[in-house]
């Protein structure tokens, strides 16, 4: 066995930032398995990546999570007048910027990683 401290990082994100970060970890060095998970709160999809890292390398995953799944600003147009009925179509669609993303990482020891 060997003596370098592993961890497991457990990272859920929003199903539509998966494909970039899987393949921003993956050009990167590091290996992910993907599972369909839905959120309690917002019951959006989302994606938990299970992803082991050496404890040297756990910045660096970190740091690309941060980047493709962490939480930004994004513009959209959305209808600000909204009556009990849904959207006025004679109200035209106002430009109005959203948090979007967002990532939420569990990290665990390892006592190994062992791959055949």
């Amino acid at each position: 066995m060997d003596a370098t401290k592993k961890k497991l990082l457990l990272a859920v994100i929003q199903s539509d930032d998966y494909l970039d970060t899987v393949d921003d970890l993956n050009r990167a060095g590091f290996f992910a398995t993907i599972l369909s998970s839905t959120g309690g709160f917002l019951k959006k999809r989302s994606m938990t990546l299970m992803i082991g890292v050496e404890e040297a390398q756990m910045q660096t995953a970190l740091d690309i999570l941060k980047r493709c799944a962490g939480r930004r600003k994004q513009m959209t147009y959305s209808n600000l007048s909204m009556s009990a009925g849904g959207p006025t179509p004679s109200v035209p669609m106002m430009p109005v910027q959203m948090d979007v993303g967002g990532v939420v990482v569990f990290i665990m020891d390892l006592d190994d990683i062992q791959k055949y």
